[in-house]
């Protein structure tokens, strides 16, 4: 566990994300999905997916609690959970990847869902040779 992320906090993002799921807006997919992020600072921020009919202006959830966070201040991201109404664990898209890498690269992701099964990785695992801020510097 990276940094100390430590149960207590664990259950509390998942719990806080399952909440957020029962706010997406899925009125195309019907899957809801919730997220939550800690940031460096301890602080935790929830969001969920909101489709549109224009299907690719849809922002997943774990986007929405990142720029939540980052409109926060939040500058500095050390875990991120993903939670889906699903009998299995679903990881973050490849979009969701890279937002996370900005704030984030040595992040955890932490994949729940109804069933028994997390998955836990570090972004590095889910990411590798990613691209970043560093490769922009001249």
């Amino acid at each position: 566990m990276p940094d100390g992320l430590d149960d207590v906090t664990l259950q509390r993002m998942i719990a806080l994300a399952r909440q957020a799921s029962g706010s997406a807006y899925c009125p195309y997919s019907g899957f809801a999905v919730g997220s939550a992020v800690l940031g460096e600072g301890g602080e935790i921020v929830a969001g969920c997916n909101v489709e549109n009919a224009s299907h690719g202006l849809t922002t997943c959830a774990e986007r929405v609690a990142v720029f939540g966070a980052v409109a926060r201040g939040v500058r500095s991201i050390r875990a991120v959970v993903v939670f889906t109404p699903t009998p299995s664990p679903t990881a973050p898209c490849g979009a969701c990847r890279q937002v996370v890498y900005e704030f984030g690269p040595g992040a955890e992701i932490i994949c729940a869902c109804d069933g028994p099964d997390l998955i836990r990785r570090p972004l590095s695992e889910l990411l590798p040779d990613a691209f970043g801020p560093s490769d922009l510097a001249g």
